[in-house]
């Protein structure tokens, strides 16, 4: 009796747990966006629509939920969904040139916090599933944010240049001011998935991310704190980044496993990324 009795038990909690997990909200597969490609060598700038670049947390709007490129639900005020259109959207959450990581903790709380929000701008550049070329599509997004009339609603403001030497000039322009670099969105392009060249990139400097395998000690000044990481990129090529660390980080470095944004200008003959510059930890939105 004693073991039908332990049984039994064990049986009910299993249900029990399993009527609990069936109650809670499924996460969302990752939403199939387009992705960038790095501009090289020379393309048809007439026939591309430039924009800047925006350093936020990627999030799309479906007409009822709004999620980071990972899939998870963005938590933010209702005031800031109620806002949104019934359209479905493609963005940036973004505050502003040089606070992504104030941006990045605002919009990771638990429990959104008033303030912050009110700073914070949905910047949309994409209508996921949108018919016609981009030209269409851009116009139709000036049109949705113009109805929707709310401030943290804005269509990223899209340029065009007539050759190289104007591109480079906004670039220069956009980097003096703090920004990350310009976007380049070909203007017959349908609505895509992926990462395709129908949308480039351009920034003074490359960037990608690595995982840290080792923390290397200071010297000097930085005695007792962090000189720098060592790091490993996914094709398991290792090396050391030792500048841009902030104080903050080399007193509390990130913990091994942790995935690290860089920057750099070019790579070696051995494939080693030339003058690697800390930028971020890689925030899992």
């Amino acid at each position: 009796m004693r073991w039908f009795k332990g049984q039994s038990w064990h049986y009910l909690s299993a249900c029990l747990l399993a009527l609990l997990l069936a109650g809670l909200p499924a996460r969302a597969a990752a939403p199939p966006l387009l992705l960038a490609e790095v501009l090289r060598g020379e393309v048809d700038l007439p026939h591309y629509w430039v924009s800047e670049k925006l350093d936020g947390a990627r999030a799309v709007w479906d007409g009822q939920t709004l999620r980071f490129r990972s899939g998870n639900p963005v938590v933010a005020p209702a005031w800031f969904i109620a806002g949104l259109p019934a359209e479905a959207l493609d963005g940036e959450l973004w505050m502003g040139r040089g606070r992504f990581d104030v941006l990045s903790a605002a919009v990771r709380r638990k429990a959104p916090q008033e303030a912050e929000w009110r700073q914070i701008r949905f910047m949309v550049f994409e209508q996921p599933g949108g018919s016609g070329t981009f030209t269409e599509r851009a116009g139709r997004l000036r049109d949705i944010v113009a109805r929707a009339g709310v401030p943290w609603l804005q269509a990223v403001e899209q340029f065009r240049v007539p050759d190289r030497q104007a591109l480079q000039a906004r670039l220069a322009e956009v980097v003096a001011g703090g920004g990350e670099g310009l976007m380049l969105h070909r203007d017959d392009a349908p609505y895509l998935t992926g990462r395709s060249d129908a949308l480039l990139k351009l920034k003074p400097w490359l960037d990608t991310e690595a995982r840290v395998v080792a923390h290397l000690p200071g010297k000097g000044r930085l005695a007792g704190m962090l000189g720098a990481l060592r790091v490993e990129t996914p094709e398991g090529l290792r090396f050391n980044i030792g500048t841009g660390l902030p104080d903050a980080l080399r007193r509390d470095p990130p913990p091994l496993g942790t995935q690290v944004t860089y920057r750099y200008t070019s790579l070696t003959p051995d494939g080693v990324p030339r003058f690697a510059r800390f930028l971020r930890v890689r925030e899992a939105f």
